[in-house]
């Protein structure tokens, strides 16, 4: 089983950032993506951005150029940070993380961090 703690959320302002962040801890294997999902009110889970163990992006259409994903193998941990943010941006924000474990994968969620943009 692995463990995901999600922290960084809050209110901002239009135009504003935050950094969030997740740690994951448990029976973590090295095949491994991590990643940020977010769901907004009355609308379906949508992928943000996720990083692979060796460092390979991918981003959604709507983040690209305004938020960054990375990590820190080390500490097991994914960070998003996110710049420019508007008001579509507001919702709650879940990490994922899969990992390949023997011949299969296995998906893990944290319990989401609220991120609302408003001024």
């Amino acid at each position: 089983q692995v463990q995901l703690v999600e922290s960084g959320g809050g209110l901002v302002q239009p135009g504003g950032s935050l950094r969030l962040s997740c740690v994951a801890s448990g029976r973590i294997f090295s095949i491994n993506t991590m990643g940020w999902y977010r769901q907004a009110p009355g609308k379906q889970r949508e992928l943000v951005a996720t990083i692979s163990f060796d460092g390979r992006t991918n981003y959604a259409f709507f983040v690209k150029g305004r938020f960054t994903v990375s990590r820190d193998n080390a500490k097991n941990t994914v960070f998003l940070q996110m710049n420019s943010l508007n008001t579509d941006d507001t919702g709650v924000y879940y990490c994922n993380h899969h990992q390949l474990g023997g011949l299969k994968w296995d998906a893990y969620w944290g319990q989401g961090t609220q991120v609302t943009v408003s001024s």
